[in-house]
């Protein structure tokens, strides 16, 4: 068979190649963007759980907060 690649059958084939790796690469930036929308859906749970943790602490001092003003208007 000729270096040059034997007629063009060579070219196919690294065409075939080509196309391989290159699906391979899309997959791969699928993964990759697939991954990165699930550490996103990861940061919102954690901001829902810190404001929910805020949200659980500031109503009691709240309360403690308004009865500290009525005791404090009492007198």
């Amino acid at each position: 068979m000729p270096v040059g690649g034997g007629g063009g059958g060579g070219g196919c084939e690294r065409a075939g190649e080509r196309r391989a790796s290159e699906r391979e690469r899309e997959s791969e930036r699928e993964r990759e963007r697939e991954r990165e929308r699930e550490r996103e859906r990861e940061r919102e749970r954690e901001r829902e759980r810190e404001r929910e943790e805020w949200t659980g602490r500031e109503q009691p001092l709240t309360e403690q907060a308004g009865k500290t003003e009525a005791a404090a208007l009492r007198r």
